[in-house]
Formats: C-alpha cells, structure tokens, sequence
C-alpha cells in the first residue's frame, strides 16, 4: 500500500470517527490529525490534496 493510499484511509477512518460525535477534546483531537494527513499529502501529490476534502 502506497503512502498516499495509507493517508487516505486514515483519513477516511478520522471522517468516521468524526460522524460517531465524539466530544470536544476527541473532535479537536481528531481534527490535528486530519490537518497533518492534509498537510502530508499536499506535500506528495501537490493540487490532488485539495479536492479530495470537498464534502
């Protein structure tokens, strides 16, 4: 499994948790994670990163 595949699961495993309504600190700590998976795949697929977080 690539890289970006192993970011793009997790960051599908983090959206779940996201909609299970997880408390303030879960949900806070949940979206740190998100912002670092989005951070490290604009830096490996610079422009593809970007439309994939479009809901």
């Amino acid at each position: 499994m690539s890289t970006v595949a192993k970011l793009l699961a997790r960051k599908e495993r983090l959206l779940e948790q996201l909609e299970s309504d997880p408390g303030p600190n879960e949900r806070q700590e949940i979206e740190r994670l998100l912002a670092q998976i989005e951070t490290a795949l604009s830096l490996l697929v610079p422009g593809d990163a970007a439309t994939s977080t479009d809901e």
